[in-house]
């Protein structure tokens, strides 16, 4: 869930305010279709996966894949065939999930998910049947509906509604036993598994032994992420992205530390804030703005890269679609195998990141000596 978290965050950071100063961008490619823009709407039919961002994104058509959406306010509507990927500030979804549903967000409602349900926020309500298990964590958690499989469930608060029933076996993770009050009409206590806060805590820690297989999967699939994010940052702000391109290349030195720099205004900020105490309410949306930036560096230095080293090989400047899914193609492989050097790899994609991070600062405040030719 961290990596799609991750990933969603980077996609609101980057391509939101690129596509929010140009028109709203639509296209379809082998019958999927990409939106964004300010305040995208889905309404069209025929379409297999489904990809949005923006301020306020709305999906009232049903599709018959799997659906990516991220945006401050997401409303689904529309059926989804596959699997549903949602993230943002206020995340509603109505329409009926086929498959899977990961979600996020601060305010978050689900509905009908005849597969399994992975939920992170704030206010989460859960208003509509789960055919498989529940990943729950938030703060202030409602169940209304039945769930037929297991639940895993860790919140401040839990209310439970008439009609809420859980099929499977409710684990619980609290601070003291006893903490979260269960119906019996919900579950029968011996279904219940009551454990301690700290078995959640350290649930990410253990470490797992190396294997090659894992390896390489592992490799491969920050490949492809990385890839992916680049064609579609490069389908949707295609202008924007070539002026990231040229700076980075144009100005290496200077993007690199100007990328230093914002770093750590962003870094400094936080700890600024929570000095402050009144700021601690903005510390979370800079740190986490600390921690996406850096990788939407990195990914729109890897479509530098990528750009340049066809380039070096006779192509001539990306200019098409096609020609720009190959240079982000060949950067996410290019940084991917940079970075698996041992001991100066780190460094290599370190300095990658923070280039891209002072593209961003460099195109954000257009000092005077910044062009865009």
């Amino acid at each position: 869930m961290f990596r799609f978290l991750l990933m969603t965050i980077v996609f609101v950071t980057v391509a939101t305010p690129l596509t929010a100063q140009e028109n709203e961008n639509d296209f379809t490619l082998g019958g999927d279709r990409f939106l964004a823009g300010t305040t995208p709407v889905h309404d069209a039919v025929g379409v297999d996966d489904l990809f949005m961002a923006g301020e306020t994104v709305r999906s009232k058509q049903a599709i018959t894949g799997s659906a990516h959406l991220a945006g401050r306010k997401v409303i689904l509507t529309g059926a989804v065939g596959g699997d549903a990927y949602v993230a943002g500030m206020d995340v509603t979804l109505d329409g009926p999930v086929a498959g899977d549903a990961t979600v996020s967000g601060y305010n978050v409602q689900v509905s009908d998910v005849a597969g399994d349900l992975r939920v992170a926020g704030t206010n989460i309500i859960i208003s509509g049947p789960v055919s498989g298990y529940a990943l729950v964590a938030g703060d202030d958690v409602r169940f209304e509906s039945v769930i037929t499989g297991d639940v895993r469930l860790v919140a401040q608060d839990v209310d439970f509604v008439e009609g809420a029933r859980i099929q499977g076996t409710l684990t619980i993770y609290e601070e003291d036993e006893g903490d979260v009050e269960v119906p019996e009409s919900v579950v029968p206590e011996a279904r219940i598994d009551r454990r301690q806060m700290s078995e959640w805590l350290e649930a990410d820690m253990d470490l797992v032994e190396w294997e090659g297989r894992s390896a390489l999967t592992e490799f491969l699939s920050g490949v492809v992420i990385v890839a992916v994010l680049g064609i579609v940052i490069a389908a949707v702000a295609p202008a924007k992205l070539a002026e990231l391109r040229r700076c980075i290349v144009e100005r290496p030195f200077r993007t690199l530390w100007f990328g230093i720099l914002a770093e750590s205004v962003m870094v400094g900020s936080t700890v600024i804030l929570i000095l402050t105490v009144v700021g601690l309410v903005l510390a979370p949306a800079t740190l986490a703005a600390a921690l996406a930036i850096p990788f939407a560096g990195y990914v729109v230095a890897a479509y530098a890269l990528g750009a340049g080293l066809l380039m070096a090989m006779g192509r001539s400047e990306p200019k098409s679609f096609g020609s720009r899914a190959l240079a982000a193609g060949v950067g996410a492989l290019a940084v991917g195998v940079i970075g698996a050097i041992p001991f100066i790899g780190w460094v290599c994609v370190l300095g990658l990141s923070l280039a891209g991070v002072g593209s961003f600062a460099l195109w954000l405040f257009r000092p005077k000596f910044y062009a865009t030719a």
